[in-house]
C-alpha cells in the first residue's frame, strides 16, 4: 500500500507541476485573443502623446499612444481596455498583472530591462530643458542652474537627466506633468526636463514659456516603447510587426503631428 501511495503521490506531484509550467508559459497574446480584449496602463498627461481635451462638450482622453494603440488592437482583432492612472503607476500595474502592457512614452532603461521586455520604439525625440521667457538672460548653459530648482515628473527618466547632467540643481518630482509647467510659469521652477515633443505643445500654447538653448546629451533612453512583463515573446513580436508596420507607413508621425495641434487648441 505503501508503495502504491508513493506512485500515487508522485503522479499527482507531476501533474500538478506540468499544470504550473503549463500557466507560467502561457503567452499574454494567447489570453488577450482568447478574451477579445487588450489591457493597457496609461497616464494620459503627456501631450501629444496621451491627454485630456474636450470634444463636443466631453472630457476625452486622447493622443498618439490612444491612437497607435487603438490601431494596434483593431489589427489584432481586439478591444483596448484603457487603464487610467499616474505615470509613476504605469509600469507596476503591468508588472502586477493589472494590465497587459504599458504605453505612455515609455522610453527603455536598464532598470526597467529588469522587469520587462520592450518593443521595437516607436518615436525618438530629444530632452530639452523648458524655461520661463523672463529668465533666458539668466539661464544660458548647465551650469547656470546651480542651487536652482528643476521639475522632472515623478518615476521618468528625466528624474535621472536632471541628477545626472545637471548635477548642481536641485531636482523637484511632481506627479503630474501639466502641474510642473505651471510652476515653471509662475516662477515656483526655475526650469524642467521633458521630450521636446511633449515641451512644443507646451510651449506652443503658453506664451510665457520656451525651450532654453541648452543641449542635453542625446541617450538610448529618448526612444519610446511599449513595455511588456518578460516572458510574452509572442506579444511583443506580435507588437513589433504592427509597429513596424505603421512607422513604414509614416502612421506614427503622423498621429504625433496632428495629436500636437490638438493639444495647442486646448488639450491639457
Amino acid at each position: 500500500m505503501k508503495k502504491g501511495l508513493k506512485v500515487v503521490l508522485a503522479a499527482l506531484t507531476l501533474l500538478v507541476l506540468a499544470a504550473c509550467g503549463s500557466k507560467e508559459e502561457t503567452d499574454k497574446l494567447d489570453t488577450i485573443k482568447k478574451d477579445g480584449v487588450i489591457k493597457v496602463a496609461t497616464s494620459p498627461d503627456y501631450a501629444p502623446f496621451g491627454f485630456h481635451t474636450t470634444i463636443d462638450g466631453k472630457d476625452k482622453v486622447v493622443g498618439a499612444d490612444i491612437e497607435m494603440m487603438e490601431a494596434i488592437a483593431k489589427k489584432m482583432g481586439v478591444k483596448v481596455d484603457w487603464i487610467d492612472m499616474s505615470f509613476n503607476a504605469v509600469l507596476a500595474a503591468a508588472k502586477e498583472g493589472k494590465a497587459d502592457v504599458a504605453v505612455s512614452a515609455i522610453s527603455v532603461t536598464s532598470e526597467r530591462e529588469k522587469s520587462f521586455d520592450f518593443t521595437t520604439d516607436y518615436y525618438t525625440s530629444p530632452q530639452v530643458i523648458v524655461i520661463n521667457k523672463q529668465q533666458a538672460d539668466k539661464f544660458t548653459a548647465i551650469d547656470t542652474f546651480a542651487d536652482k530648482q528643476v521639475g522632472a515628473q515623478k518615476g521618468t527618466i528625466q528624474e535621472n537627466i536632471v541628477k545626472e547632467q545637471m548635477k548642481d540643481a536641485k531636482l523637484v518630482s511632481i506627479e503630474k506633468l501639466p502641474n510642473i509647467f505651471v510652476e515653471v510659469k509662475n516662477g515656483s521652477l526655475d526650469g524642467l526636463v521633458v521630450e521636446k515633443t511633449v515641451a512644443d505643445a507646451y510651449v506652443n500654447k503658453n506664451p510665457e514659456l520656451m525651450i532654453a538653448n541648452i543641449p542635453l546629451k542625446s541617450m538610448k533612453e529618448d526612444s519610446l516603447c511599449i513595455a511588456v512583463p518578460k516572458g510574452n515573446e509572442k506579444l511583443v513580436k506580435e507588437l513589433d510587426k504592427q509597429i513596424k508596420e505603421m512607422k513604414e507607413a509614416g502612421d506614427i508621425e503622423k498621429m504625433v503631428k496632428e495629436n500636437n495641434e490638438l493639444a495647442q487648441q486646448g488639450g491639457e
